[in-house]
C-alpha cells in the first residue's frame, strides 16, 4: 500500500468515525430491521401494540424492513422528554394539544402534506383540526376529542344538576360533597370563563409565545373569584384530584363531582341506576345565572422529522393508521377514549355514551386549551389554595380585585414557555 493509499484510508476511517454517532442516533436497528419507536399512554400500550401488528400485517413491504416498538409515555410527559433530545425521542408519539407550540419550536414535529393533510382536515371535528394547526400549518394527527370535563352526580342526592347553588344545597342536605380539583388551573378557569373572562396566548409560526391575553383583573374576574369563595364556604365542597371511590354508596361522601371521561366507568360502577352526568352547572353572579365553562383538550399524535426520509414516510403512514376512523372506534370500544373522527363519532355506541354526550354538550362552551405561560399553573394553584384556606372569606370586592390585579399583571408578563 502506498503512502497516498494509507492517507486515503486513514481519511476515510476518520470520516466514518465522525458520522457513526449520527447514524446510530438517527436509526435504531433490531435484528437487521430499522425500529420505529412509538410512545403512547400506559393504559393503551397493549392496545397500540396489537394495532401495530395489524398495521405490519397489512403492509408487508414495511414489515420487511421495519419493526415497531411501543413504550409507555404519558401525554403530559412527552413534550419534556422529546425536548430533552429530539433525535433520541420517539418516532411516533402522542401528546396533549397544549404542547404543540413547544414541540414545533424544538423541531420535533413533521408537517403534514398530501392526502394525510386533506384527510385530517376533512375527517376530524373542527376543534381537533384547530388543535393540530399552528398558523396555517398542520403538524399532527388528531387522536381524541375527549379531554375536557363535566358534572357527575348521584341522582339520589342531586335532584337538579343545572345550578351550582342547587347542587351544593342538595349535597349539604344529604351530608355529601361536591368534589373538584379547583387548585388545578385547568379546572379553576371554569369559574373565570363562566363569568366572561378569557385567557389566550399568541404564538409565532415557530411556536414561541409572544403575548398573553388575560382579563381576570376585571369585574367579571371578581365575580368568578367570589363564586369560588362561596362554593368553599358552603360546607359541601371538597377539593380532591382522586375521588371516584367517594361515589361508593357504602360510606362514600360524593354527591357530585367535576371530572372527565376517565372516571366514567368507576363512577357508573358505584352508582348504577343513580348514575347521572350533565354539562357543568350555571353559577350565580351579579349578572344572574352564568354557564360555567371549561377548556377543551385533545390528544394528538406526531411524527419525529429527525429520522431518515424513508422512516419519516413510514411513520406518517403508521400515525395516520393509528388515528384512523377504524382504530379510533376500536380504541373507544376497548378503552373508552372519545373519537375526533366525525364518522366514528356517529357510531351508535359512541353517540349513546352518556359521559361523552355530556362532554359534547359542555364543549359548546369550551375554548381549546392554549399553550400556557410557564408559571400559569403555579399561580392558579396558589390562588385556589388561598381560597380553600379561607383567606378571602371576608374580603371586599375591592380587595378581591387587588388580588386579581397582581395575578393578572404577572400572567400577562410571563410569556416565556
Amino acid at each position: 500500500m502506498t503512502k497516498y493509499m494509507k492517507r486515503a484510508t486513514a481519511l476515510f476511517l476518520a470520516l466514518l468515525l465522525s458520522v457513526l454517532p449520527i447514524l446510530l442516533t438517527s436509526c435504531r436497528r433490531d435484528g437487521g430491521k430499522e425500529e420505529i419507536l412509538v410512545w403512547v399512554a400506559e393504559e393503551i400500550v397493549d392496545f397500540t401494540k396489537a394495532q401495530c401488528e395489524v398495521f405490519l400485517k397489512n403492509n408487508p413491504d414495511v414489515a420487511e424492513k421495519y419493526k415497531i416498538k411501543v413504550s409507555a409515555m404519558g401525554e403530559d410527559e412527552t413534550a419534556t422528554q422529546m425536548l430533552t433530545d429530539v433525535e433520541s425521542g420517539a418516532d411516533v408519539y402522542s401528546f396533549s394539544q397544549d404542547q404543540l407550540g413547544r414541540l414545533v419550536q424544538a423541531g420535533a414535529l413533521a408537517k403534514l402534506g398530501g392526502s394525510y393533510l386533506s384527510d385530517v382536515k376533512s375527517q376530524n371535528d373542527e376543534g381537533s383540526v384547530k388543535a393540530v394547526t399552528l398558523g396555517e400549518t398542520v403538524y399532527a394527527y388528531p387522536l381524541t376529542s375527549d379531554n375536557g370535563y363535566f358534572l357527575y352526580y348521584d341522582k339520589s342526592v342531586v335532584k337538579d344538576p343545572s345550578t351550582l347553588d342547587g347542587i351544593l344545597k342538595d349535597c349539604k342536605a344529604a351530608g355529601k360533597n361536591l368534589y373538584m380539583d379547583n387548585q388545578s388551573g385547568w379546572y379553576g378557569v371554569s369559574f373565570f370563563f363562566g363569568s366572561g373572562c378569557s385567557y389566550t396566548t399568541e404564538a409565532n409560526d415557530k411556536g414561541e409565545i409572544k403575548k398573553v391575553n388575560c382579563d381576570f383583573d376585571s369585574d367579571d374576574g371578581v365575580e368568578a373569584l367570589r363564586v369560588m369563595v362561596n362554593m368553599v364556604k358552603s360546607g359541601a365542597f371538597q377539593r380532591s384530584d382522586s375521588f371516584a371511590s367517594q361515589f361508593n354508596p357504602d360510606g362514600g361522601l360524593a354527591g357530585a363531582a367535576i371530572s372527565g371521561v376517565w372516571d366514567s366507568s368507576a363512577i357508573k360502577g358505584y352508582l348504577g341506576e343513580n348514575y347521572g352526568v350533565a354539562k357543568l352547572p350555571t353559577m350565580t353572579t351579579a349578572e344572574g345565572q352564568e354557564q360555567m365553562s371549561s377548556w377543551a383538550g385533545y390528544k394528538l399524535m406526531g411524527v419525529n422529522p429527525t429520522q431518515s426520509d424513508e422512516a419519516v414516510v413510514v411513520s406518517h403512514k403508521l400515525a395516520a393508521y393509528l388515528t384512523s376512523e377504524a382504530v379510533q372506534l376500536a380504541r373507544y370500544t376497548e378503552k373508552g377514549w372519545g373519537p375526533s373522527n366525525k364518522k366514528a363519532q356517529e357510531n351508535e355506541a359512541v353517540r349513546s355514551d352518556e359521559a361523552l354526550a355530556a362532554l359534547r354538550e359542555q364543549l359548546v362552551f369550551s375554548p381549546a386549551q392554549p399553550q400556557c405561560s410557564a408559571n400559569f399553573w403555579a399561580k392558579m394553584e396558589a390562588l385556589a389554595t388561598e381560597v380553600n384556606a379561607g383567606t378571602y372569606n371576608n374580603y371586599t370586592d375591592d380587595q378581591l380585585e387587588a388580588v386579581l390585579i397582581e395575578l393578572t399583571e404577572y400572567l400577562r408578563a410571563d410569556v416565556v414557555s
